[in-house]
């Protein structure tokens, strides 16, 4: 069993995450989330909130519609450029994405050839069908639109005839797309948004909520999927200050880890300050961003620092309208380092788009020189489902010693902070003592309640699920008005009274030392 699958297998028996309809079988690229898996997501959206919001008081969050006209993704170029390359067997009907196909047997990055240069490498490296060995035809473009029929058709056609082929130009406007990212409904949302917002700059419009892409070939349980969630920051703002930000003088000497493309040769990550950036052509607004996002990762969501770098994109790579794209990545147990977001200046190709088409402007005023200017956008993009599998990638160790799994989640990420456990069930003053403590606890943090087998095997099941500190209520407690507390990481143990505890586990909460607890430990 490879680790992916173990992960897999896992997070389904844990109820993380697993295939969705899967009593009928389940559905390619569309995966659920359980019972500790919702919490994961929501655990790490709300942190994403939190922390990204925080940056600017003119950065707020919407909800938007999933369904928009098609206008708006001829305005984007989704219509005309959003498409993946895709090889097909000649024989067996395999077929998969062709970059995909041709990095995993070359070992290097393809991404941003055209089909042509694709099918190129194909055949000069020989390549045939991985599943029967036949030749492959030549890679074509892949539209990854979800189309979406509006109201009812005007007419009914035989089953045999394909709908959208015969379909009148009058019924061709009742299409509609499942958005293929979150992005667009902010840019057709920024008009309005900088009226009601007391037309402020820099705006920043975040939105977290689904996206939906008919991916070639998805895999890996959620790094690649057909539906999945975004959690975006788009800041709108004058690009005669890219130049500069406010801040930028209290992190022009953090290290940022980083792959230029010049550093690609040697597959290197190299640590460089925020202001050698700069002087390497980079903007400091740019800059400041790619600051924040480390911190995010290393500080907030306790990524370890070898594990996370920032890859530079080269044109060919990036969207044609991205003027700087770094990727954000972390190293996975199988799959090396991979993309679990990026930072991208699309410049003023948005808004300028939404403004031809819609024949409605997008200019605002600068107060400061009194001219007009469509805003430039900086995207902050994260791939939720990605990031949740990150988390559980990098934190879930099979522990040889103890005899068990254990998911080393940080405090605000885990699904229950701490458990409340009686040491025996069948007596009922130490079961009344638990639930006494228990429901005065998760008011203030989220608490397992379990008071099933042995306690031993209970921390077991604790560890497995990331809770991160166990409360033991045992005979002594009803004498002294003590409880135990363990940690997850150590196995070490502290008692502490009663009427302590809730400011102890404020402090755990915060980031103190478990053994900082001023109590003996046993």
């Amino acid at each position: 069993m490879t680790f992916t699958e173990e992960l897999a297998t896992f997070c389904k028996k844990k109820g993380f995450m697993y295939p969705s309809s899967e009593i009928y079988g389940g559905l390619a690229g569309f995966y659920d989330y359980g019972h500790l898996g919702t919490r994961l997501k929501h655990n790490f959206e709300n942190i994403w909130r939190k922390y990204f919001l925080s940056l600017n008081d003119n950065f707020h969050e919407i909800e938007t519609a999933n369904i928009m006209p098609r206008d708006v993704f001829k305005a984007s170029g989704h219509l005309e450029k959003f498409a993946d390359p895709v090889v097909n067997c000649s024989a067996c009907g395999f077929k998969e994405r062709a970059d995909h196909f041709v990095e995993r047997f070359l070992k290097k990055r393809v991404e941003g050839l055209t089909s042509e240069e694709l099918t190129k490498e194909i055949n000069k490296n020989k390549l045939f069908c991985p599943t029967c060995k036949s030749e492959l035809e030549p890679v074509r473009s892949f539209n990854m639109m979800f189309p979406v029929q509006l109201g009812v058709a005007h007419k009914i056609y035989p089953k045999s005839v394909p709908a959208l082929l015969t379909k009148s130009e009058e019924e061709q406007k009742n299409i509609a797309y499942l958005r293929p990212e979150t992005a667009q409904s902010p840019y057709v949302n920024f008009k309005l948004q900088y009226e009601l917002l007391r037309k402020r700059m820099p705006l920043g419009l975040a939105l977290i909520g689904r996206a939906y892409r008919n991916e070639i070939s998805p895999r890996n349980v959620t790094l690649r999927l057909r539906e999945f969630i975004q959690a975006e920051l788009q800041i709108f703002f004058n690009e005669a200050k890219i130049n500069d930000h406010p801040l930028f003088e209290m992190v022009k000497e953090y290290k940022l880890r980083t792959v230029l493309i010049e550093d690609r040769e040697r597959t290197k990550t190299v640590e460089r300050t925020a202001q050698s950036l700069v002087q390497k052509g980079l903007p400091k607004y740019y800059v400041y961003h790619l600051v924040k996002i480390q911190q995010f990762y290393l500080e907030i969501l306790k990524i370890p620092s070898e594990k996370f770098r920032f890859y530079q994109l080269n044109e060919l790579e990036r969207a044609f309208y991205n003027k700087y794209h770094f990727d954000f990545e972390v190293e996975l147990q199988e799959h090396s380092f991979t993309e679990v977001g990026g930072l991208h200046y699309r410049t003023d190709h948005d808004l300028e788009g939404h403004q031809r088409v819609s024949q409605e402007s997008m200019e605002v005023l600068d107060e400061e020189t009194g001219k007009k200017f469509v805003p430039h956008v900086l995207e902050l993009s994260f791939g939720v489902d990605r990031n949740v599998y990150a988390l559980l990638d990098v934190n879930y160790e099979n522990n040889k010693e103890r005899g068990n799994i254990i998911l080393h989640l940080p405090s605000g990420l885990t699904p229950f902070f701490c458990g409340i456990f009686p040491l025996v069930k069948n007596k009922p003053e130490i079961a009344a003592k638990a639930e006494e403590i228990y429901n005065d606890l998760k008011q203030q943090f989220s608490c397992l309640y379990d008071e099933a087998g042995s306690v031993g095997r209970r921390y077991a099941r604790a560890d497995e699920i990331g809770v991160e500190y166990e409360i033991t209520i045992d005979f002594a407690s009803l004498e002294d008005n003590s409880v135990t507390i363990r940690d997850r990481e150590t196995t070490k143990q502290v008692r502490v009274k009663i009427t302590q505890l809730s400011g102890l586990l404020q402090k755990l909460f915060a980031g103190k030392g478990f053994e900082d607890l001023g109590e003996k430990i046993i």
